[in-house]
């Protein structure tokens, strides 16, 4: 079984690139991040039409998450949790849409878009080490149930160094500094195996590449998108990958999807 994390960076703007990676892949499981559209906006229709079913849990221009089920294949998809209760940076700003939890054909399956937390020191930075405290306590709660689990999507943390073209250029950046590696090691501490990194322990493989400065032409990119397992699905790990080309596709998402093959 095929469960892939793709950071689509607007559905709507991104639905045509979205399509072909699911045709060409084929994905039993596909959990996408950034979705930036209202519950209302997302393209329920053109998914079906793939031949997926999905659940979604949408804001308006920012954020939002999907996972996706191949309906082909028969994978049933029942929605556990939406949220971690934790409310954004702002009095007046409520829980962001960042995070969606469902049982998929046997499987826990947990997709995430972790706060960026830039600038750091600040309010958003505070945001972003709350709500991976929150993330641990539920992965935990995950863990007590004793079921196969993975949970995936934009972390937006770099692990190592060796996960980043130059670590220099990146060290003042949210996405790096001691305590987000340290919640993120944490993670892998209480037993969740890293897939990626597994497979590739010297790193140099990306996730994500910026629009600007050329960095895709570049290759200055860096591991940000991650799929983490539990032992059950860990010792079933077949194959781990990242669709690169995808990047390299006209009006591409920033990020390339990242996929894992389990044996069931």
């Amino acid at each position: 079984m095929k469960i892939a994390t793709f950071n689509i960076n607007g559905i709507k703007a991104r639905l045509p690139r979205l399509a072909e990676w699911l045709s060409e892949t084929r994905p039993a499981i596909a959990c996408l991040q950034e979705l930036k559209t209202a519950d209302e906006g997302f393209p329920e229709a053109d998914i079906a039409a793939l031949g997926y079913k999905a659940i979604w849990h949408g804001q308006k221009g920012f954020n939002g998450v999907a996972i996706l089920a191949d309906a082909r294949a028969g994978l049933s998809l029942a929605e556990v949790q939406r949220g971690l209760g934790v409310a954004g940076p702002g009095e007046d700003e409520g829980e962001q849409a960042r995070y969606l939890e469902a049982d998929v054909a046997g499987l826990r399956i947990a997709c995430l878009y972790l706060p960026n937390g830039n600038p750091q020191p600040g309010p958003k930075f505070t945001y972003k080490l709350a709500w991976m405290a929150a993330l641990r306590q539920r992965m935990a709660a995950i863990w007590a149930a004793e079921v196969p689990a993975v949970v995936l999507g934009d972390f937006n943390v770099i692990p190592h160094d060796d996960d980043v073209w130059s670590p220099k250029a990146m060290a003042d950046d949210a996405l790096m500094q001691p305590e987000s590696r340290a919640a993120y090691a944490r993670l892998l501490a209480d037993g969740w195996t890293d897939a990626l990194r597994t497979h590739n322990p010297r790193g140099g493989v990306w996730t994500y590449w910026d629009y600007q400065a050329g960095a895709w032409p570049r290759d200055h990119g860096f591991r940000i998108d991650h799929i983490l397992l539990s032992p059950e699905c860990a010792d079933r790990l077949v194959a781990v990958g990242v669709d690169k080309a995808q990047r390299g596709r006209e009006k591409a998402s920033d990020h390339a999807p990242v996929w894992a093959e389990i044996a069931l």
